[in-house]
């Protein structure tokens, strides 16, 4: 069996020797027949298969490929449990999730919520967002603007856009956590004392929130423009976030709090539209492992519609904070 030769060439008598005795004892290790030529072997990295089928994507087939590959024959890489316990919900506590308002109280509150409209409204703007409600459509939000997108015609939301919107979304919303973490790491450290707990809750917040991101991206893969849009928006938010915290971290928390409202609303929004039957492609499509895996989610309970109440539970709680 002959090996194929490469472009390399050796000068070397020490070389050569060394090379010969690599290829001889390949030989006899396989039983081959003797060699020629002495020649080098080319090694290249396996390609990791992708195993998991993605059953609804916004991009081409051509394009899609596998974003997390399981370790493929190496030792040194091993599953280890996640660094913070994701808590089990129960079915009813999930359902018994509602949408609520917490009403301003102070100019804090008031500047959070003013702060958190204009950044929805940009956001459904760019995103092709629009699920206005019955009740929008008569009185309008604070500016008009469910009105004027009413009367603009709102278009049907479709599987697609849902990922596009859980996407955007996701990617920003993992930022807050972080900063805030960081920021008062950072503070614990120069004061020489305690955060009382502070630290570890941001930052399990933040890697909740990435979680959510690397589930959907199991369903579809962004494209260059949107990856281009959620660099943008990160690089914005996320200094513009980090000097808010340094004047007021009273009104960013506020912020966020108002922020998760949205976020509740808007995965209550994509679970009615499952449930009415307005996304057929969801009815049947099961979960990805990762998140079966990361919220223990039992048999018989890892559809589409569980996933988003999983991630509406998370969104809940994350008001809280």
């Amino acid at each position: 069996m002959y090996a194929r030769p490469t472009a390399w060439a050796c000068t070397s008598p020490t070389g050569t020797a060394n090379i010969t005795r690599v290829v001889l004892t390949l030989a006899k290790a396989s039983s081959a027949t003797t060699l020629a030529k002495p020649c080098v072997y080319e090694t290249r990295s396996p390609r990791f298969p992708n195993k998991d089928r993605r059953n609804f994507s916004s991009s081409s087939r051509r394009s899609l490929k596998e974003f997390f590959p399981a370790p493929h024959d190496n030792v040194n890489i091993k599953v280890t449990p996640p660094a913070w316990h994701h808590p089990v919900y129960t079915e009813q506590q999930m359902r018994d999730i509602k949408v609520a308002h917490r009403e301003t109280r102070n100019w804090q509150d008031w500047i959070a919520l003013t702060m958190v409209r204009l950044l929805r409204f940009g956001t459904d703007t760019a995103m092709g967002y629009s699920h206005p409600t019955e009740e929008a459509k008569q009185k309008g939000s604070w500016l008009g603007l469910q009105k004027i997108k009413s009367w603009a015609g709102p278009s049907q939301m479709t599987e697609r856009k849902w990922l596009i919107r859980f996407l955007f979304l996701e990617s920003v919303a993992g930022v807050p956590g972080m900063v805030a973490g960081s920021i008062r790491h950072l503070h614990s450290l120069r004061r020489l004392n305690r955060d009382n707990g502070w630290i570890e809750t941001l930052l399990e917040e933040a890697y909740n929130e990435r979680m959510h991101l690397l589930t959907f991206m199991k369903l579809a893969e962004p494209g260059w423009f949107m990856k281009m849009m959620i660099i943008g928006a990160q690089g914005v938010f996320y200094n513009g976030f980090f000097l808010s915290y340094l004047i007021s971290p009273r009104i960013c928390h506020r912020f966020v709090g108002y922020l998760e409202e949205e976020a509740v609303l808007t995965y209550t929004r994509a679970i009615a539209d499952i449930e009415a039957g307005k996304l057929p492609k969801w009815e049947r499509l099961e979960a990805p492992d990762i998140a079966i895996r990361y919220w223990n989610m039992p048999e018989g309970s890892r559809t589409m519609k569980d996933l988003i109440s999983y991630v509406r539970a998370d969104e809940a709680k994350h008001r809280e904070v």
